[in-house]
């Protein structure tokens, strides 16, 4: 069977099931809203037609950060989180922005370095789980 994929934009309430069930399964689903979520630029990755992977963006003055990078249990390690951090990165590129960061969580760390994130010294916990500021330049 051939897999069909596809990312579009996506509202922000389309986020919240996949951020809830992967990144805080055991909280309400209010606890993954974002207080900002109705500024943000929200993209979902459709796997077969089924929303697979959830990312929100928001730029402050061209310097963009990620959050609630997510991709349903059943669906990661198939390179479904690469391709739509892939879409993001080339989406701040074409809008001009300068730069790209995350809290990361440790776990993590690896993966953005692969995209060329680079990691700061601003170490964090909230809820029980460590994080890092991690921060893509992009280049004109």
């Amino acid at each position: 069977m051939i897999e069909e994929i596809h990312i579009e934009q996506i509202r922000s309430d389309l986020t919240w099931r996949i951020r809830n069930e992967v990144m805080y399964p055991d909280k309400p689903v209010e606890y993954v809203k974002l207080e900002n979520d109705t500024d943000g630029t929200h993209f979902g990755l459709f796997a077969n037609g089924y929303l697979t992977s959830v990312i929100s963006l928001f730029n402050a003055s061209n310097i963009y950060q990620f959050r609630k990078f997510a991709t349903l249990v059943p669906a990661q390690g198939k390179g479904y989180g690469t391709k739509l951090l892939e879409y993001v990165i080339t989406y701040v590129k074409q809008r001009g922005g300068k730069k790209l960061w995350c809290n990361a969580r440790l776990s993590a760390i690896a993966l953005y370095t692969k995209f060329g994130f680079v990691k700061t010294d601003q170490l964090f916990t909230r809820d029980g789980k460590e994080f890092v500021i991690m921060v893509l330049e992009i280049s004109d």
